[in-house]
């Protein structure tokens, strides 16, 4: 084959021919003109084959030997795009370079014109990338040159902040360059908005929630975030930090320190003055000048084509002629370019006409200026264009305005007929001035979900609430608002049990900054406690659907603060806050002594108050309290008294409940039968109610907890097959509950244990890494710090080094920070078996030792038979003076013991390991007559590591 007849001679896209040896492009068989350095650039992009080239690789090529500004190879890569109109796609990689998309064909010498081109390679387009940006509702315009500086300095510094004065467009433009660089950012964009936060500590809260993340345990820092995130490439937009600008800084910087492929775009009104920031101050709109002479050297100016674009978006037809051109540009410079302020000129021109409109607003600035011509500042400006803008509403429109200021975030028309309508407006005449507002751009709609929620702009709401203060209505305002969102929460807690969780979270999620707002004002020194008082009870399901309980437990503290004693109704208020406060203190600081503290005054008024509801919910609160804390009889006691009062209930499923609470209790205390009777008599007459009461007042899908229950005593039984088949339904079960503290209540209480006693470490893999993920998603500080000692104990029977044993020591320091030792003793006994595998015997029988102290002291005795044998095991390693004899005691201890529990998986490690000392003593008979009877006894799991051990050690005994 003639290697030159095959050499390719152009390469081809759409009616684009490109001509290396010529250097010529053709368009539609015409030649185009394009520069010689925009060429090569070409050529090298063609010839990568859709791989990425880097900048330096760009310049090394195009500018041999030379070196060159990164603006020259902008300006050739700006040239291309320009002239292909994007007909081939140039995409700016963030961070790495340039790549050519698209379907390029290459043609070869030995080809004709008339045979089907060869298909050099297709870059296909990215999968959709996963993102929160909202998509645009009009074009942005005049800001083409701006996008591509902003682009450029994301590609250069990890934290770019639009600056600029209100209404300039910072988030317009940060939005649009976010829409962008959408594709460069395989793990998303996200939008954090802070402009209706109030409290600088909301603002990690509000940045997890916009990144998808569930932080449910403990203060949402923004380390803990950073975190969370790891190494994901990303960019955040942080919109409106001006207000919360330290928060902000804070969480920028430990973001961009913890995660390289971060990017972060704020806007703000002033600098963040975080670590490597680069500002980019967002200039005016381009504005005529006064000399400016032709018509379409003023209509392509940014601020007048923004201003004509907004006119035709009301009046089609309308074309701006040399005169009106002229008022236009007038208009814009007296606005000084600020977008806002263009734009709300624009909403009026279709009924004053330009003209009007012009010298309306001349009037206007004269008015505000008048004295001090020289502090006509930006900000002063756009005073002056909202000042101008209100004056033209009518009463009504203004009244209306001014009561929506109350609002943070959003709002619905029937939020808004509720706390505006009254005796000097109708409902239906609300409905109808939001509208009008809509179309006068005062008010804005996003119509992506089913209902259409409303907000006003920033600055329009800040001017508003101005302006509402000064007519003396804030207070009646503000209290109206709070007590619609009194009873909105009323109506979600009574919905809560009973719709879907996506459904009801769908309706109110996007109430929370409302919901704040309005606690505020309730706790402010004007405001009315009672009303925040039970807004705080009320609102507790959705700070639990969303994963904010932090933020739950100070809302309910200050609220308990609030509270008057004496009357019944009040203490009806504390028994459900005492409730809720104990219920975001479990989750997010563990089994403290606040947390028992909390449940158990809830339980004494509801006692008072015979309320059996929540004496229910105190004592299942307070039993898992003390199951947590390792105090087992204590458990028992709590859970007797639980199902005494249960009986008396009329839901027969919700009796059954004190079974699986007992039988959790007979677990770990070692009593193996009674916790199955228990167990396995709730599943079988367990019917599953058809809404989520059970769910919402006792924390887990019930059926999920009994089975998790029920797996981890088959295992110790010696049925563990049916161990791993319960876990794996039970896993199944959980994400179809869609319960993401189901699912990681049973990866942590039975699939990662029960993985690691078979032996499957894939599987405990895949459990283990589960379990990280979602825990750290929720913020579950309990469970991350379990995950981290099954991921050390995992690491320790794979690999048995270091690496394992330091994962497992810090974890279990984790973990007991939380105050939970629920599986401490296991976890030690882990930890002595890895010491003594890596030859530090001594310290693992200080592990040993202490975990069976524990054991005794709490009643723990579920492992103790394990802990014993792993102590003998350790005393023949130590090889002391009677070390056999010594052993062989604590192998025996171990045998009596497991029997005892009727935990035959246990008795077997122990006759296993009683048998092996035996057999090296060549006491093989005996050894024999031991471990046969034991493993007869299994009926199944012959493919798991014990059996597989035993059965191989009985053949060498038969040998």
């Amino acid at each position: 084959m003639d290697p030159v007849s095959d050499a390719p001679t152009s390469f081809e896209f759409g009616h684009f021919r490109i001509l290396p040896q010529r250097r010529e492009v053709l368009a539609d068989g015409r030649p185009m003109e394009l520069g010689g350095r925009a060429f090569d650039v070409l050529v090298v992009l063609i010839e990568a084959n859709g791989a990425v080239v880097s900048k330096d690789e760009l310049m090394s090529r195009v500018w041999p030997g030379r070196i060159v500004e990164d603006n020259n190879l902008y300006a050739q890569i700006k040239a291309l795009r320009r002239a292909f109109a994007d007909r081939a796609p140039i995409r700016t990689v963030v961070g790495r370079g340039y790549q050519l998309t698209g379907d390029i064909r290459v043609r070869s010498a030995g080809h004709d014109e008339g045979t089907a081109s060869e298909t050099a390679r297709e870059v296909l387009a990215p999968a959709p990338t996963p993102t929160n940006l909202p998509a645009p509702t009009s074009d942005l315009i005049g800001r083409d040159v701006e996008i591509g500086e902003v682009m450029r300095l994301v590609a250069d510094h990890r934290i770019v902040t639009l600056t600029g004065t209100g209404g300039i467009g910072k988030t317009r433009l940060a939005l649009e360059v976010a829409r962008h660089l959408l594709p460069q950012f395989a793990d998303g964009v996200w939008v954090a908005e802070l402009a209706s936060l109030s409290d600088p500590q909301l603002v990690p809260v509000t940045v997890a929630a916009a990144l998808g993340l569930e932080l449910t345990s403990g203060a949402v820092s923004p380390e803990r975030i950073a975190a969370a995130v790891g190494a994901k490439h990303i960019m955040l937009v942080l919109d409106n930090c001006e207000h919360v600008i330290d928060a902000a800084a804070g969480m920028v910087e430990a973001l961009l320190h913890t995660n390289p492929a971060a990017r972060v775009i704020a806007t703000s009104r002033e600098p963040l003055r975080a670590e490597s920031e680069r500002l980019y101050r967002v200039p005016p709109l381009a504005v005529p000048a006064d000399d400016t002479q032709t018509l379409a050297d003023v209509l392509q100016q940014g601020a007048v084509a923004l201003f004509v674009a907004r006119v035709q978006a009301t009046d089609p037809h309308f074309s701006p002629d040399r005169r009106t051109a002229a008022a236009i540009a007038a208009i814009c410079r007296r606005l000084d370019g600020i977008p806002l302020a263009i734009e709300l000129a624009a909403a009026r021109a279709s009924t004053l006409g330009v003209q009007e409109l012009a010298s309306r607003l001349d009037d206007c600035f004269s008015l505000l200026t008048e004295g001090r011509r020289t502090a006509l500042r930006r900000h002063q400006t756009l005073r002056a264009t909202l000042d101008w803008s209100y004056e033209l509403l009518s009463q009504s429109e203004r009244a209306v305005l001014r009561q929506l200021s109350v609002f943070a975030g959003g709002f619905t028309l029937e939020a808004a007929s509720a706390v505006i309508a009254g005796v000097d407006i109708l409902g239906s005449d609300v409905v109808d001035r939001v509208a009008t507002l809509v179309s006068k751009s005062l008010v804005t709609a996003d119509v992506s979900g089913v209902t259409i929620h409303y907000r006003l702009l920033e600055t329009t709401r800040a001017y508003a609430r101005e302006k509402l203060t000064e007519h003396s209505e804030l207070e009646q305002a503000a209290r109206k608002h709070a007590e619609y969102y009194l009873d909105l929460c009323r109506q979600a807690e009574a919905e809560w049990e009973t719709r879907p969780a996506a459904e009801w979270l769908a309706d109110y999620g996007r109430q929370l900054g409302n919901v704040r707002a309005a606690l505020d004002w309730a706790f402010s020194p004007h405001g009315d406690a009672s009303i925040g008082v039970a807004l705080t009870a009320a609102a507790v399901p959705l700070w639990c659907q969303l994963s904010l309980l932090d933020e739950c437990r100070r809302r309910v503290e200050e609220a308990l603060s609030r509270v008057a004693p004496g009357s019944n109704r009040d203490a009806r208020r504390q028994m459900q806050l005492e409730t809720a406060l104990g219920l975001s203190l479990f989750h997010t600081k563990g089994p403290a002594r606040e947390t028992g503290a909390a449940w158990m005054r809830a339980l004494a008024i509801a006692g008072r108050l015979e309320d059996t509801e929540y004496q229910l919910r105190a004592l299942w609160g307070l039993w898992s309290h003390r199951m947590s804390s390792g105090e087992y009889r204590a458990g028992l006691a709590f859970a007797q008294k639980f199902r005494g009062l249960i009986e008396k209930q009329p839901d027969p499923a919700a009796r059954l409940i004190a079974d699986r609470m007992v039988g959790s209790v007979r677990l770990y205390m070692g009593d193996q039968a009674d916790a199955r009777r228990h167990i396995e008599r709730m599943l079988s007459r367990y019917v599953d109610p058809l809404h989520r009461s059970h769910m919402i007042r006792f924390v887990w899908d019930q059926r999920v907890a009994g089975e998790i229950i029920l797996a981890v005593v088959l295992w110790l039984q010696g049925f563990p097959d049916q161990a791993v088949g319960t876990v794996q339904k039970t896993i199944e079960r959980a994400r179809a509950s869609d319960h993401a503290i189901s699912l990681c209540y049973t990866l942590a209480r039975a699939a990662c244990p029960v993985a690691l006693w078979v032996g499957d470490l894939a599987a405990a893999e895949r459990y283990v890494s589960m379990l990280l993920d979602r825990s750290a998603k929720l913020g579950m500080a309990v469970w991350r710090a379990e995950g981290r000692c099954f991921k050390g104990m995992l690491s320790i029977k794979r690999d048995g080094d270091d690496t394992g044993l330091r994962l497992l020591r810090t974890a279990l320091d984790e973990l007991r920070e939380t105050g939970s030792i629920l599986r401490d003793s296991a976890f030690l006994c882990a930890l002595a078996e890895g010491l003594a595998g890596t030859g530090q015997v001594a310290e693992g029988l200080a592990a040993v030792d202490q975990a069976l102290e524990r054991s005794e002291s709490s009643g723990a005795r579920w492992c103790i038979a394990e802990l014993l044998r792993v102590k003998g095991e350790l005393i023949l390693l130590e090889n002391g003076p009677d070390a056999a004899a010594a052993a062989e005691d604590h192998f025996r201890q171990a045998l009596d013991q497991a029997h005892r529990q009727g935990a035959l998986s246990w008795e077997l490690r122990a006759a296993t390991s009683l048998a092996g000392m035996w057999r090296g003593q060549g006491r093989n008979k005996e050894a024999r007559e031991l471990l046969a009877p034991v493993f007869d006894r299994f009926t199944e799991g012959f493919d798991t590591a014990d059996l597989k051990a035993t059965k191989t050690l009985l053949d060498e005994l038969a040998a």
